[in-house]
């Protein structure tokens, strides 16, 4: 039986383009030494083999170059940026490189982000049900704050959230989490409660919790 989901491949193939079916200004784009460099927003300054820096910009389709000012082609440089985007050499229009703020791992981030930055895999956004790994307990992330858990002071405990004695097995430099109790939703008055972020899961099971009960109720 063939898995139609996953059929045989039909042959071996190279990804990178085979250079002499490409017209002269692409085949250059691919092979000649060029360095390409965000100047924020969709423009990136272009650094030519021969020399020269010309400014592309990706929205208005435009280059500097006289190749493009002049004659009007959609020149090598304009193709270059193009194919550094589409490879992630560079960040797409409007993003800047980031490093996560919980892993370090690097991404790109929209120029406009607030901080901190965190990546798809540990990003927690403000309504999203967590479920916490000491007690099973669901709650609501009210905030990601930019401290770390070893320099947030708990109000009335008078301890660090890293000190704190059920954190002891997570990261020092976590991220702090102010998080709201799911079952205290209800309560006139809410709480919020301090966590490392390591020490939150997000929960995507909808059965979990009514949404429109979050819906009805702002987080202080």
């Amino acid at each position: 039986m063939v898995d139609s989901q996953h059929p045989a491949p039909t042959g071996k193939t190279a990804l990178a383009p085979d250079v002499r079916r490409l017209d002269e200004r692409a085949a250059r784009a691919w092979t000649e030494r060029m360095a390409v460099r965000p100047l924020g927003g969709s423009r990136y300054a272009v650094d030519s083999q021969s020399g020269a820096t010309y400014v592309v910009d990706v929205a208005a389709g435009t280059c500097t170059c006289p190749d493009h000012a002049i004659r009007g082609e959609r020149c090598k440089h304009l193709r270059r940026v193009g194919i550094e985007i589409t490879t992630r050499r560079v960040p797409p229009p409007g993003h800047r490189r980031g490093s996560c703020a919980a892993c370090g791992v690097e991404t790109f981030v929209r120029e406009d982000a607030p901080a901190p930055h965190l990546c798809p895999a540990c990003r927690l956004e403000p309504g999203d049900i967590v479920r916490d790994r000491e007690t099973d307990d669901r709650l609501v992330v009210a905030r990601v704050t930019d401290q770390r858990a070893r320099e947030t002071v708990i109000e009335g405990v008078g301890e660090t959230v890293a000190d704190y004695r059920t954190n002891a097995g997570y990261p020092r430099d976590d991220l702090v989490v102010e998080a709201v109790y799911l079952d205290d939703l209800g309560r006139e008055s809410l709480r919020r409660y301090s966590f490392p972020l390591s020490r939150l899961d997000r929960v995507d099971d909808a059965a979990v919790v009514d949404r429109s009960l979050l819906a009805e109720r702002s987080l202080p």
